[in-house]
């Protein structure tokens, strides 16, 4: 998994990557809110789901001390981070600085 993701985030196009937990509720609130923006953004973006309990390594690779975390990522580099619920527009904004 993480040489896929290693070579995802390496990509042209822009990733974000929701780092979460399946007993956290902020959580849960984010998964239709995604859907909702890879819905309005289509092929213009890639949405990975890390599930920090199941991938601990990617999680301290990343710093990750909290849930919902959010990474945008794009040749390599993160180029926005963000943590808590956020909205499909505001995220498709951040985005739209990337692509």
């Amino acid at each position: 998994m993480k040489d896929n993701i290693t070579r995802i985030i390496q990509g042209d196009t822009p990733v974000l990557i929701d780092f979460y937990a399946t007993w956290c509720s902020p959580c849960r609130m984010m998964s239709p809110i995604l859907e909702q923006l890879k819905k309005n953004m289509g092929e213009s973006i890639r949405i990975l789901k890390i599930d920090v309990d199941k991938n601990p390594e990617m999680a301290q690779k990343y710093g990750i001390r909290g849930v919902p975390s959010l990474l945008v990522f794009k040749n390599g580099q993160v180029r926005w981070s963000g943590s808590g619920v956020m909205q499909a527009d505001k995220l498709a904004g951040i985005i739209r600085q990337f692509a």
